[in-house]
């Protein structure tokens, strides 16, 4: 595995406040990376920082080996990266069916949505309701849903299963860990049903952020066993 994309020595501020402190960290392509941390540390901030929708006070955003600091969020998704942010991440207005008809005439489905529809089958009786109107798991499967859609060579997802059901939950990092792209989903606690694709070999990288700075990188095996043996902090 290589890394698709990148920070390097990333630092952000909001304000008077930097909410990034030097953040260095890769996502490998193909693969699936785990980015941990509590509210307010900082995990959100990574992900808008990677798909551009929040500037670098300092470092850089590297994609296969280009500085794409400067690059602008369309620039980016025509580039092949999507974003699911936590909050308004589908279009209100439309209905399901527009919405995916959206994501899926912007790339190579072609208008076909039936992919979204065989991943999610729970949005198949939903298709005419506008998504404004949808439970909060509902508008996050539909939001998934965009994003698989997309075919992206990178993916951040801002907590994946909020809302959702356990069993709708295990499908979906089922279907995070099938991705052929570098994904890196931001969480609070490791999700205990995150594991490769059946028959890949790859590990499942986790990064953990602590009020802007990174605490650890390595193996989710290895967060497994640094969480059991750690004392509560903070």
């Amino acid at each position: 595995m290589s890394a698709e994309i990148e920070l390097r020595h990333a630092r952000v501020r909001y304000g008077p406040l930097e909410a990034l402190h030097g953040v260095s960290l890769a996502v490998p392509y193909p693969g699936v990376s785990v980015l941990l941390g509590r509210n307010g540390s900082g995990r959100t901030t990574v992900l808008r920082a990677l798909a551009g929708t929040v500037p670098l006070s300092a470092g850089a955003v590297v994609w296969r080996g280009r500085d794409v600091t400067r690059l602008a969020v369309h620039d980016r998704a025509r580039r092949g990266l999507a974003f699911v942010p936590d909050r308004q991440a589908v279009f209100g207005s439309l209905t399901v069916a527009e919405n995916l008809g959206l994501a899926a005439s912007d790339s190579q489905s072609h208008g076909d949505f039936t992919a979204a529809l065989e991943a999610y089958p729970q949005l198949r009786p939903l298709l005419t309701r506008r998504a404004g109107t949808l439970s909060g798991g509902e508008q996050r499967m539909l939001a998934l849903s965009r994003a698989l859609l997309a075919h992206a060579r990178v993916v951040l997802v801002d907590e994946p299963t909020q809302g959702m059901s356990p069993a709708v939950a295990a499908r979906t990092y089922e279907l995070i860990a099938s991705l052929d792209a570098a994904v890196l989903i931001a969480e609070q606690r490791l999700p205990p049903g995150l594991r490769p694709a059946t028959g890949d070999a790859r590990p499942v990288i986790v990064h953990e952020l602590r009020r802007g700075s990174l605490v650890f990188s390595g193996e989710a095996s290895e967060a497994h066993r640094r969480a059991r043996t750690s004392r509560p902090t903070e």
